[in-house]
């Protein structure tokens, strides 16, 4: 989707040593600790311009004025535990991620910080799903942009 908009910001990116964007190493969840006021603080004049797409995994700390939709993306639990089993997580990271998609924490977050009509689901079951939501967030910006136009 990167290639079809202006800008992607993939906050897996973000977390590089020459960004300064992390504040320590978190053991436990074998990760690097995000620290969230410096990505804020990198993203401000991005996201003033409009047009950017950020990727991650969590949006609390996203200012809401900074986002016209949310989507979360929604995976049953036996294809999230593949998924997570061969990217190596370890079995508490594996545990709290599978435990974080039966409650659907992510989901909640978002609609805790943002207003409930930006926020949508979508699936990410199968590869298909990928293409699926890649079109209907373009057709989404489509319609954003023609209706905001004047």
């Amino acid at each position: 989707m990167g290639s079809r908009m202006r800008t992607l910001y993939n906050m897996r990116k973000a977390r590089s040593k020459d960004r300064q964007l992390y504040d320590g190493y978190d053991e436990e969840y074998d990760c690097p600790i995000l620290d969230e006021d410096r990505v804020v603080d990198e993203l401000e004049n991005q996201m003033s311009e409009g047009g950017v797409i950020v990727d991650y995994h969590g949006c609390d700390f996203f200012p809401e004025r900074w986002f016209h939709i949310v989507f979360v993306l929604k995976t049953d639990n036996s294809i999230l535990y593949k998924r997570l089993e061969n990217r190596g997580y370890n079995e508490k990271k594996l545990k709290d991620n599978i435990q974080c998609e039966i409650f659907q924490v992510l989901h909640e977050e978002a609609l805790a910080s943002y207003k409930e009509e930006i926020v949508h689901q979508l699936p990410s079951n199968k590869p298909e799903d990928l293409e699926d939501n890649i079109n209907q967030i373009l057709k989404w910006i489509e319609h954003w942009v023609k209706d905001h136009s004047s």
